[in-house]
């Protein structure tokens, strides 16, 4: 009689298991957590054209680009006016950490931001604004290139 006692509690126990509703729901995909997952530290910049960096991707450098609006470079055309989300996979050590400024040719008087390789990526540019009132980054990178961490001051991290 006990076992037939602890069968039926046990189907219980199940049968309220599946009847009882849920409120959990699957986390969402974090994409640029899988792209880091592939790649690693392969000494590239990397930007999206959407966030979570998911689209397409714009371009993959392990150098510096002077104007991403022009012909020459990783980032050309009008890829600019695009990006929303970049990764930093660079190397660690020296000349590790990713300035974006917001026009070509590096003048940091317009607004730059940095991306640490500790950071690794930032998955919405839309919540981050240039240094000197530069405006929002969404959107809207001139150029880059590798500096070191004492490059970048306060307030000018992406997050």
């Amino acid at each position: 009689m006990r076992k037939l006692g602890t069968i039926v509690a046990a189907l219980g126990l199940a049968v309220l298991g599946v009847a009882a509703p849920t409120s959990a729901q699957a986390a969402p995909m974090d994409y640029c957590a899988q792209d880091w997952n592939q790649h690693g530290r392969d000494g590239l910049v990397r930007a999206w054209n959407g966030y979570q960096c998911t689209g397409t991707l714009l371009g993959a450098t392990p150098g510096d680009d002077y104007a991403w609006g022009d012909s020459s470079g990783a980032f050309t055309g009008t890829e600019y006016a695009q990006p929303k989300s970049v990764m930093n996979s660079g190397y660690v050590g020296g000349l590790d950490v990713v300035a974006f400024y917001r026009t070509s040719g590096y003048r940091y008087e317009y607004g730059y931001v940095c991306l640490s390789p500790y950071e690794l990526y930032a998955d919405d540019l839309s919540d981050n604004y240039y240094t000197n009132n530069g405006g929002p980054v969404l959107n809207n990178i001139g150029s880059h290139r590798w500096v070191n961490a004492s490059g970048c001051a306060a307030g000018s991290w992406l997050t």
